[in-house]
């Protein structure tokens, strides 16, 4: 071990302030992966007095599932304003700050590394609890006051570019949502002289299957018209290659072969049935997805933003599991505007997919270098 690691117990100091005053309201509990988050316990009844108040730049643990979900649930609080936690979390602090900076130790307590090495620490209860003696005993890397700042800053950068990749993204997202609506629910797409169809007297007309008025020219139809549904496949025999491996959360990985080349919409079979994505470039998708070739690729994104508007969660349209089958998909009746429309809202869509597509690719670079960076401060040296 090298000569600049300490003992943490000689830097940090246990809180204990309680509640008392009932002036904290916020209740905040910790992700595993390392940040303060919206409390779903129920404390209707609850007497909130008893629980633990973090104020700006404090620290809050659980110890007690260390050795089950091998992580140490950690966060360091930025907030300016004091809040609650459980009872059953340890609350702390740097003695001097001016020696140790918070956002560094955090950095520390953030690596995969860290949480490996304090599952070494637990005891031999089920949950595999830390105690606060062996917590204290664990030992880090204390560089001076000068290159922790200048690390700190370092990752704070690359922190702070994919929080504002995220905004956009969102941004983005909703941009496109709104243009769906306005196009294919409010049917105010641009007219041949590129006003609002509906308020500008388009033509409407009623639609038995759907039960509502649509504009002249478009139709209901069934989703197999539109996009053929495929399953995804096992990925275990593949190697490590620069194709992205989609799974229902997004690039899981990337391997040496393609499952499919084109443009696709990619849609989970089991779970969070809602994360629906759309894909342009050739991939790999796992065989709890199932993934479309589409009839036509200027139908994708319009066929991405129809499905997406929908919330599968809450149909039964499986086993006790939320489940996607073939069935319900090619049966799904669904709005075909005119082919010339979709082409139209493809090429307009498109343009903010790309950019959201791109940021979501800075995010998983950065993100990697994120770890570069949590890497670096076991070896940092004065």
């Amino acid at each position: 071990m090298q000569s600049n690691y300490k003992t943490l117990g000689d830097y940090i100091v246990p809180i204990k302030t309680k509640n008392s005053d009932l002036k904290a309201k916020e209740l905040l509990g910790i992700n595993i992966d390392k940040f303060f988050m919206p409390s779903v316990a129920n404390v209707v009844g609850t007497d909130l007095s008893n629980y633990k108040v973090v104020k700006k730049n404090q620290f809050a643990c659980n110890r007690m599932h260390v050795g089950r979900d091998n992580r140490i649930p950690i966060a360091l609080s930025d907030k300016d304003e004091p809040f609650m936690v459980s009872p059953a979390y340890d609350v702390f602090k740097i003695k001097d700050t001016s020696i140790l900076h918070p956002d560094y130790l955090m950095m520390w307590f953030s690596r995969k590394e860290y949480d490996r090495n304090a599952w070494f620490y637990t005891d031999a209860d089920v949950r595999g609890g830390l105690a606060w003696d062996a917590f204290c005993t664990m030992k880090f890397p204390l560089p001076s006051p000068e290159k922790q700042r200048e690390i700190v800053t370092e990752y704070n950068t690359i922190k702070n570019r994919i929080e504002l990749n995220k905004q956009l993204i969102q941004k983005l997202e909703e941009t496109a949502q709104a243009i769906y609506k306005q196009w294919f629910v409010d049917f105010e797409f641009p007219d041949e002289n590129g006003n609002p169809y509906k308020s500008s007297g388009g033509k409407m007309v009623f639609n038995e299957e759907l039960d509502k008025e649509i504009p002249e020219g478009w139709e209901a139809s069934i989703l197999s018209s539109l996009i053929e549904v495929k399953y995804g496949k096992n990925y275990k025999h593949l190697k490590s290659g620069n194709i992205p491996l989609y799974g229902s959360g997004g690039i899981m990985g990337y391997v040496d072969d393609v499952l499919y080349s084109k443009p696709s919409v990619l849609i989970p079979r089991k779970g969070s049935l809602n994360n629906i994505l759309y894909i342009k470039e050739p991939f790999w998708s796992v065989d709890t997805m199932f993934f479309s070739k589409l009839s036509k690729e200027f139908y994708g994104r319009y066929v991405y933003y129809y499905l997406s508007s929908i919330n599968f969660n809450s149909l039964n349209v499986g086993s006790a599991v939320p489940s996607m089958t073939t069935q319900y998909l090619n049966g799904m009746v669904i709005l075909k505007p005119i082919d010339k429309t979709l082409k139209s809202f493809e090429n307009l869509i498109d343009k903010i997919g790309n950019q959201i597509e791109f940021r979501k690719k800075q995010n998983i670079k950065l993100i990697e270098f994120q770890g570069v960076l949590l890497s670096k401060v076991a070896t940092i040296e004065n």
